[in-house]
């Protein structure tokens, strides 16, 4: 049963005020539905989770702030032999799986697309590109 916790929502915000929940104990969750709303000191963001499951607790009452890192809620998974796979986690054990599973598919690691960006997260692994450098005038 892992914790989904409040990621990092970019420019040095460290903490964000729970507005509303989506969700409650005992509903079942999606890969990237949207569980919360939270307020920064920039914006509202709604909250997609990257697990699939029921959800066992609520670890945050609306109004109260809450830091990143923080534990927002508790998801139980659907089938406990795949386990978690949350973008940009390593989790000892399913690392080497992950690698094995990529290395099977013929992707470079990292290749899986998250659904829904938020910072930290990504989208899919592309190819990096080099800026080609200025030709300097003879002289």
């Amino acid at each position: 049963m892992p914790d989904f916790l409040l990621p990092d929502l970019g420019e040095g915000l460290d903490e964000a005020e729970i507005i509303a929940w989506r969700v409650q104990a005992g509903d079942h969750v999606t890969v990237d539905q949207v569980i919360a709303e939270v307020e920064t000191a920039k914006a509202v963001v709604e909250l997609p989770v990257p697990y699939a499951g029921i959800v066992t607790a609520l670890h945050a009452e609306p109004g109260s702030a809450v830091s990143v890192g923080q534990p927002l809620i508790t998801v139980t998974a659907d089938d406990p032999a795949t386990g978690f796979r949350e973008p940009g986690v390593v989790v000892p054990g399913q690392a080497a799986a992950a690698a094995a599973e990529d290395a099977d598919d013929g992707e470079a690691s990292g290749g899986e697309a998250s659904g829904s960006v938020l910072v930290g997260y990504g989208t899919t692994a592309t190819a990096a590109r080099r800026r080609r450098g200025r030709r300097r005038a003879a002289g």
